[in-house]
């Protein structure tokens, strides 16, 4: 995980690949987003269809061989190794698939540009 503060630490991400979950339940070709929500009401975030089918984006619910600590993100965290660490948002309660992203939060598809912290797309 690489934050965008500069710190940065290896762990082993026990989950499962995002695209399982859209397979598992299906998608509709219209579908271009994949907006993710935590317990926190004012955390929320979303990716395009490409980074949620690439295989290393995972929903991750275990590290190091045990059960996602709290302090980590348990039970559930959204791992985007090729983004920011701040994309990968802890306290996963729910996934909504969207063709557009109009209708969440003011318009700038994340929490973090709302707050005026960090750009939407993070890649490293």
């Amino acid at each position: 995980m690489q934050c965008e503060e500069g710190w940065s630490y290896i762990a082993e991400w026990i989950g499962v690949p995002l695209s399982h979950v859209l397979d598992a339940v299906g998608i509709r070709p219209q579908a271009r987003y994949v907006v993710y929500f935590s317990i926190d009401p004012d955390w929320w975030d979303s990716i395009d269809m490409a980074d949620a089918l690439h295989p290393q984006t995972f929903l991750t619910y275990g590290m190091n061989g045990h059960e996602l600590p709290v302090g980590n993100g348990g039970p559930l965290r959204i791992r985007l190794p090729r983004q920011l660490g701040y994309k990968s948002v802890k306290f996963i309660t729910h996934l909504t698939v969207a063709g557009s992203l109009k209708g969440y939060g003011k318009g700038s598809a994340s929490a973090s540009p709302e707050g005026g912290s960090y750009a939407w797309y993070a890649g490293i």
